[in-house]
């Protein structure tokens, strides 16, 4: 049995591994969400983006902060998630340094001084996790007449994140 406890670790724990998210804010330029490469510290929220001044997300978000949907599937899709939270730009250097790596690097010709260099912060707030572990063995049970819903109502949760 899985709990919003044990969903929230694996969410993290995988997102963490994969990194890649789609990025969008809310009620503005519905349909339309971006990739994004995830920095996380700790396991749990904020998770850091950083992207350049053309962005649309960048763009979108007006002074302070935007509401934002994030949509994430696992590379092995054994995990689904969508989260809900604030994002806005957050230039502290302090963090900046903590988190460039020579990945973010080869974006940037200017490096950590590039004046196209935005990082953004998403203070995740709430989200809901799918945990799939579809597998040969639950299609046996099925075959068997046990009814896949019952195992399925412990492979989801909403969550807080905040």
């Amino acid at each position: 049995m899985s709990t919003e406890q044990d969903l929230t670790a694996k969410f993290w724990k995988s997102l963490n591994s994969d990194m890649t998210i789609m990025v969008g804010l809310s009620g503005v330029d519905q349909g339309h969400m971006r990739p994004l490469t995830a920095q996380i510290e700790d396991d749990r929220s904020p998770i850091w983006f950083f992207t350049a001044i053309g962005n649309k997300l960048v763009e979108g978000i007006n002074g302070g902060s935007s509401r934002a949907i994030a949509a994430y599937a696992a590379k092995d899709h054994d995990l689904f998630a969508t989260i809900h939270g604030n994002l806005r730009i957050d230039m502290d250097r302090d963090t900046i340094e903590r988190l460039w790596n020579p990945f973010i690097a080869a974006w940037y010709k200017g490096g950590k001084d590039d004046p196209s260099l935005v990082l953004l912060r998403f203070d995740a707030d709430e989200g809901e996790i799918w945990l799939n572990e579809s597998s040969v063995f639950a299609g046996l049970k099925m075959l068997l007449g046990r009814n896949p819903r019952d195992d399925y109502k412990d492979k989801v949760a909403e969550v807080n994140l905040g």
